[in-house]
This record gives structure tokens, sequence and C-alpha cells, in this order.
């Protein structure tokens, strides 16, 4: 990518998107599109193939998507399918049809079977049944890869696509009813805190094993990747990640001290735990020469401070 390459960033002011944007702004790119220029529907077809036929970007970040915690994905799969199917569908045909030189799909680890092998290497998938509690949402993260290599196969194109490990960070969703392990940690430990609670209940077991990755981490990664991986016969997706993890205990310790909570902590085994564990195999993106600069413990500091400057409560999105 050339400093004034046209580049769209698709689903900008979500967790991902604002931190693609935010380093393509520091790398000195000055021709960035975003969703919100037109404020389109990227789950309509129409809708979508206007704004790249209007403002026919070269590089495509696509991080648009319907994401949650287990307890979101659980009870709304149909609608974690629909939308992810919709978005990325429109997105990856109207990239092809106006002659995109290069789209990234942002995927997730879901895709890898519920009892893979760790750590998980990109050809572990499809090898096993997938985790029940997102299988709707992982299913529409596999149909985006093989619709990259598809296309790749059938037309030429150079989609890759990127497999992050479970992300964190600013403009993170810290909703309780939707939001994933870490910010749902930092939210019950700072208002437990503020109201003087005497203990914060967490779900399952804390038993699980979790690799995470600050987001502006993987946006630094993604901005690589689009520089330096290109698809091939062999390989158009790569795992991103730190290649290490920490129980779900362990990590409900940093954030309670992160926080400054004093009180217990008790776990509730009747509610799902979700995957085993989850460690990417990150030995290709390595190879490549990138490699994460956040460890987990200023990661957790930096985003409570996010959270903490940006109102300390659920609707901190943005």
């Amino acid at each position: 990518m050339k400093s004034d390459s046209r580049i769209y960033v698709a689903g900008n002011r979500g967790l991902v998107g604002s931190a693609v944007e935010r380093r393509l702004k520091r790398g000195g790119f000055t021709n960035v599109a975003t969703s919100d220029i037109d404020d389109f529907d990227l789950t309509d077809l129409y809708s979508t193939d206007r704004f790249f036929q209007k403002h026919k970007p070269e590089y495509v970040f696509l991080a648009a998507a319907k994401v949650g915690g287990i307890k979101a994905n659980d009870a709304f799969p149909a609608d974690f399918i629909r939308v992810n199917l919709q978005v990325q569908t429109n997105a990856i045909v109207s990239a092809h049809r106006h002659g995109v030189t290069k789209l990234l799909f942002l995927g997730s680890s879901c895709i890898y079977p519920k009892l893979a092998p760790q750590p998980m290497k990109e050809e572990h998938l499809l090898a096993g049944p997938l985790e029940p509690t997102n299988d709707a949402y992982a299913v529409a993260k596999i149909a985006g890869i093989f619709m990259c290599k598809s296309y790749n196969r059938q037309h030429g194109t150079n989609f890759i696509a990127a497999m992050p490990t479970n992300l964190y960070g600013p403009g993170d969703n810290f909703d309780l009813e939707s939001s994933h392990v870490m910010p749902a940690m930092i939210r019950k430990f700072h208002e437990a805190k503020i109201a003087g609670r005497a203990s914060v209940e967490l779900w399952g077991t804390g038993e699980p094993r979790r690799e995470l990755l600050y987001v502006d981490d993987l946006a630094d990664a993604l901005v690589f990747l689009m520089e330096r991986f290109d698809a091939t016969k062999e390989r158009s997706f790569v795992n991103v990640g730190v290649g290490e993890d920490v129980s779900i205990r362990e990590l409900a310790d940093l954030v309670k001290r992160t926080v400054g909570y004093g009180g217990e902590v008790t776990w509730n085994p009747a509610m799902p735990d979700g995957t085993p564990r989850k460690l990417l195999d990150v030995s290709a993106v390595t190879a490549m020469g990138w490699k994460a600069a956040h460890g987990l413990e200023e990661g957790v500091r930096k985003t409570y401070e996010w959270f903490c400057a940006n109102g300390g409560s659920g609707d901190v999105r943005r």
C-alpha cells in the first residue's frame, strides 16, 4: 500500500475497525474511507455495491461483523449467522466486481473445533465438531474463509484472511448481555468496587484457558499482512495471536488487581465454560516477522484506563 492508496475500513466503529483506522492514520495513510462516509448498510448488496462503485477502494479491511460473548451467541444464533453471512458476502462480491486489489477478511479463532489439538494450527480447520454455543458465528466465519479462497481460485483475486485470538482493548463492548470475557470482568469488578459490594459472581468454573490479544496489536498485524501476505494455492489465511494463554481464573485475578477491587470472587459452574482451551499456533505470522507488542498486564491496564475515561459503563463502545 502507498500512503495515498484508496483504503476502505469496513466496521470502523467497532473494536477492530476503529483500531485499524487508528493504525492507518499513525502510518501516514491519507486516503482512508469508512462505512460512515455514506452511512450505508453492509447487509444490503445494492447499497454496498453502490459504495464500492463510488469510492473504488484499492484495499479493503473487512472488519465489520456482528460479535458477542457466549450468552449472546447462544441466545441469538440465527442473527449471528444471518448478519455475518450478509455482510461478508456483500463486501466480497462488491470487492470483486469493482476490481479491489486486495481484501483482508477478519475471521475468528472460533472457526476451530471445540477439542482441536493445542496450539491450533491453520490446518486444524474442519477437523472436528465446533463449540455448540457459537457454532452459527463460527460457520459464518468459515464461509468467509472459503469465499475468499474460492474467489482467488476462480477469479484470480488476492483476498486473504486473518484469524485472531480473543481480542480486547479500547473501544470494546462492556455490555454484560453481549460482551466477551475481558470487558465483562472489567465492568463487573469496577461496578462492585464503586458500590462497595462484598463479592462478584463470574460464569463457569474458571478453568478454561484463553489467549488474549490487545486490539491495537491486531491492527498492526492486519496492516502488516495486507502489505506482506499474499494468497497462494496452499494458504489464504493465517492465525494472529500472542502464542500463550491464561486460565479464566488467572485472568480474573489480574483484572481484579488492575481495577483495585478488594472483595471476593465466586464462580457459577451452572453457566457455560465454552471451549476448554483456545491457543493459536502463530508460527506462520511470526515467521513473516510480526509479533505482538503488548503484554497482558499492560493491555488490561490500558483497557481499564480507557473504560474509566469513557464513562465507566456498559454503553461506551465508541
